[in-house]
């Protein structure tokens, strides 16, 4: 066999340089041959003799030898150690060339050879999208779509060229929406929507295409995928129905492809994805909780949702995830929660309907994703809301476990949470019976540290918090000021250039507050205040320098 490979290659040689297309046709055969019986061996031996060097000019778009000799590129290819030479002999111009003929089995070839030397090769795929191929390839798959092998060809050309970010905006600009619909839709096996899923998803992360999917009539597609597959016990029901619905929920968070499918809370499909969330399946469970959690995404969508009755839903299949309950749906419903509550006017209406009660019930959980969520809920719940904020303050159960995450020095953002979920029961209550929860949950340290926080809204929150702790209870509070150096915390803010002016300007509200405290009074006195609040009265903002004033005052008579 080896020796037949040689000498036909030999013949190659001469018979490609005199164009004797019938001797170079059985040249071919003899090697594809060798191919099919050790592809790496019969490989090497074409990369021996040079014999790459000659196929470009054998890609005539005319010539009867081309489907042939795109068919050796694509053998070839298969090693790994071939796709560079194949490079180097220039092949790939030539392919691409020939992406625009009409012969179905040269088309078929010419893909099977790009895809396998372009394999794993993001630098090549993008050489290939600057070439101007996918263009080429989504009319070809409109034209020849009864031609299952080219067919999928072309999809599995799209998905690996998809990964690349390069190619979305190309995709956008051509009618891939609609062919992959139309293709989609003519499917019956399991293993062709497959196919068509891989190349669906990395598509639908770009917004522009989310939209032209949306309106290509690709969630109808995927609603009755959803319909069939539902009870199935099958394996391939169950990845089905998981594919589609996640594909679902990626389609929502596209801005405009949302607010298409929510039709001002009549769309039939933000209807049908409603009743996803009482199913008794975990998947649709998850993917409707995900679904409102997206479309909650403005305040007039979260209004109207708030009014249609979808909280006790919620709430609702939330109860059904307490005990032993499903992480991701859990962190998926509080999530949704959390996103309707933003809207001050739902706030009330979602307390009255119990959502802080239900929230509770996962005070227990040791899932971080869990417990972030339920930290942003209630504190998006009790902003505005000053009874809420009393009766959670109040809670020693609640503030004992923030406190307790305060120090969750592994998961930044539930330590995040925690310190803002604390400081806004404060705010938002300005209820001394909450501060004297907070002080004897050991909550004030925490107060302390997040006035140093490298986020000006935390230090903010913190210092306001901190100001009425210091008004409300100064005497309680005392120990665990000195405890925590809050004296030289806030000498620290007021000296720093970098400090905001909002929080110098708190910082100095708060000095003035703690003044009445004898240990803190002396702290003040200790750390020379009066020179750098004197600094302060010439700084260019008005409200500080105005404050800086009053301050400067206060500690002189205090003196």
């Amino acid at each position: 066999m080896a020796d037949n490979l040689s000498e036909a290659l030999k013949k190659l040689k001469l018979a490609s340089a005199d164009s004797a297309t019938d001797s170079v046709e059985s040249c071919l055969d003899c090697l594809l041959k060798a191919l099919a019986h050790n592809n790496a061996n019969a490989s090497e031996k074409v990369q021996e003799m040079g014999v790459l060097s000659l196929l470009p000019t054998l890609l005539a778009p005319q010539s009867s030898c081309t489907p042939k000799v795109a068919n050796i590129i694509a053998e070839v290819a298969k090693n790994e150690f071939m796709r560079s030479p194949c490079v180097e002999a220039g092949l790939i111009p030539p392919l691409v060339q020939l992406l625009h003929s009409k012969d179905q089995e040269v088309l078929l070839q010419t893909g099977r050879a790009l895809g396998n030397i372009c394999y794993d090769s993001h630098s090549l795929q993008a050489q290939l999208i600057n070439m101007g191929v996918i263009p080429t390839l989504v009319k070809l798959l409109g034209l020849h779509s009864d031609n299952m092998a080219l067919t999928e060809m072309c999809l599995i050309a799209f998905g690996n060229l998809a990964e690349l970010e390069s190619s979305k905006e190309q995709f956008a600009s051509t009618n891939i929406a609609e062919e992959l619909v139309r293709l989609f839709q003519k499917q019956a096996e399991h293993e062709k929507k497959e196919m068509i899923f891989e190349v669906l998803a990395p598509l639908a992360e770009n917004d522009v295409i989310k939209l032209q999917l949306v309106e290509a009539g690709l969630v109808e597609c995927l609603l009755d995928v959803v319909t069939h597959t539902v009870n199935g016990e099958r394996e391939e029901d169950v990845a089905q129905l998981k594919t589609a619905s996640d594909l679902m929920v990626l389609l929502l968070l596209g801005d405009e492809s949302m607010q298409k499918l929510f039709d001002a809370g009549k769309g039939s499909v933000f209807e049908r994805v409603l009743s996803w969330v009482p199913s008794h399946n975990h998947q649709l469970q998850l993917a409707g909780a995900l679904a409102i959690a997206n479309f909650a995404r403005n305040d007039g969508n979260c209004i109207q949702m708030v009014e249609s009755g979808i909280v006790q839903k919620l709430l609702e299949l939330l109860d059904r995830h307490v005990e032993e309950g499903n992480v991701t749906v859990q962190h998926a419903a509080l999530s949704a929660l959390r996103n309707l509550a933003i809207p001050v006017v739902n706030k009330a209406k979602m307390l009255s309907a119990g959502v802080s009660d239900t929230v509770l019930k996962f005070l227990p959980s040791e899932m971080p994703p869990v417990q972030f969520k339920l930290l942003g809920t209630l504190r998006m719940l009790i902003d505005t809301q000053a009874d809420a904020a009393d009766q959670l303050g109040t809670n020693s159960k609640l503030v004992e476990r923030l406190v307790e995450w305060c120090e969750a020095k592994d998961h930044a953002g539930v330590m995040g949470e925690s310190n803002r979920l604390l400081s806004a029961l404060i705010r938002h209550s300005k209820s001394k019976d909450v501060v004297k929860t907070v002080i004897q949950g050991a909550g004030v340290k925490h107060l302390v540290v997040m006035a140093m926080s490298e986020h000006m809204i935390m230090q903010n929150e913190a210092l306001v918090a901190l100001g009425l702790i210091a008004g409300l209870d100064l005497v309680g509070a005392e120990k665990d000021f000195v405890g925590a150096g809050l004296v030289q915390v806030l000498h620290k803010l007021l000296s720093d250039e970098r400090t905001a002016p909002e929080i110098k300007y708190n910082s100095m509200i708060l000095i003035c507050a703690v003044m009445g405290s004898e240990p803190l009074h002396k702290e003040v006195q200790g750390l020379a205040f009066i020179d750098v609040v004197s600094k302060l009265r010439s700084h260019e903002n008005k409200t500080v320098s105005h404050q800086a004033s009053l301050t400067e005052q206060r500690l002189t008579a205090q003196s």
